[in-house]
């Protein structure tokens, strides 16, 4: 999904999660995240911007997964902070970002990611998600900003799309055939 635009050093990235029952969560129950990064974004939801890739898949909760993070159950806030970490994740590898908004409709993840609040579980996944957001604040100017969740913005529409059906354990709509508030 790159193109010519990803050479562009500045990146928006909507990041959302997903769990069908929040209740009584369980290392069995499952969750997802979602991760769009658009350039050329003016974050106010009009839908201006290009993306440049989407990410999505389920928390694993199995320590012996590659791609484990350090979730103990699958839950909407260990789904908010895997796609926070997910995007950091890709910011490392993409390499050559020198600006990045990370807007999510979590202010819980967000606040714990920046380290202004203090977790009471989950604590493996949280320490990763903040050494990463630490790692990435050293090579790039990284800022955290809330969106409204279901309030129409195109791109956090999207991450939550991409984390419903990655919880699901369906593919997403390609984005052309796919329209804001549908999952």
């Amino acid at each position: 999904m790159k193109s010519a635009a990803s050479n562009a050093a500045e990146y928006t990235i909507y990041v959302d999660g997903s769990c069908q029952d929040n209740r009584n969560v369980t290392a069995e129950t499952p969750a997802g995240w979602g991760v769009v990064v658009v350039v050329g974004d003016n974050q106010r939801g009009s839908s201006s911007g290009e993306v440049i890739t989407e990410l999505s898949g389920l928390v694993i909760t199995d320590s012996t997964m590659e791609l484990f993070l350090g979730a103990e159950v699958g839950s909407n806030n260990t789904a908010e902070l895997s796609g926070i970490a997910h995007a950091l994740r890709w910011i490392l590898v993409d390499g050559g970002v020198v600006q990045a908004i990370i807007r999510a409709d979590s202010q819980y993840a967000l606040q714990i990611a920046q380290q202004n609040w203090k977790a009471k579980a989950n604590i493996p996944l949280v320490k990763i998600v903040q050494a990463l957001w630490e790692e990435v604040s050293s090579q790039c100017q990284l800022t955290g900003t809330w969106v409204r969740a279901h309030r129409g913005h195109k791109w956090n529409e999207r991450a939550d799309h991409l984390a419903y059906r990655a919880m699901q354990g369906e593919q997403p709509l390609p984005l052309d055939f796919w329209k804001p508030g549908q999952r």
